[in-house]
């Protein structure tokens, strides 16, 4: 197996979960404190439309590409030199695997649910829907940022390990 398509592999996998790790710190420290302050017609209204919006290409790539990438990575580093490091590698896709049990065990039904409660402009009580949604979901972003963010780094190091096996560092 090349070192560079090893090399490569990796170093996509730490990318996407890069590309993860910073869109769910965005929600973290910006868009959701933004829209703490907001209206909860506003609230309702742009979640749903976020929820909608978000389903596209690119994001696509990079949330089901992390794992692909990493699982990949895993494979192509588990022989020779390059095994040093696969627990690195293993720990990040299992952190980013968590992320995404959070993400399609948690945030996800709780978008469902809001998107179920219907047009913002028809319903009856947006307080108490916004109350059902806003505080699990902040929670749970949090969680699936941290496990994300600690993925990240561990994918990074893998990076700085799989260097130094091969003596590139």
């Amino acid at each position: 197996m090349s070192a560079d398509l090893r090399s490569l592999v990796l170093l996509a996998a730490t990318l996407t979960t890069g590309l993860m790790a910073g869109l769910y710190f965005a929600f973290s420290c910006a868009v959701m404190p933004g829209l703490g302050r907001s209206s909860d017609r506003t609230f309702v209204e742009s979640m749903q439309r976020i929820n909608v919006a978000i389903l596209n290409g690119w994001f696509s790539l990079a949330f089901g590409g992390a794992l692909v990438l990493g699982g990949l990575a895993i494979a192509l580093h588990r022989r020779g030199a390059a095994s040093a490091a696969l627990p690195w590698i293993i720990a990040g896709v299992a952190l980013y695997a968590l992320s995404l049990l959070i993400t399609m065990g948690l945030n996800v039904p709780l978008n469902d649910r809001l998107a179920n409660a219907g047009d913002p402009g028809k319903i009856h009580d947006l307080a108490a829907v916004r109350e059902r949604f806003e505080s699990t979901w902040v929670h749970w972003n949090v969680a699936r940022t941290l496990a994300c963010t600690a993925s990240l780094g561990c994918l990074a190091w893998a990076m700085r390990v799989a260097a130094r096996a091969s003596g590139q560092a």
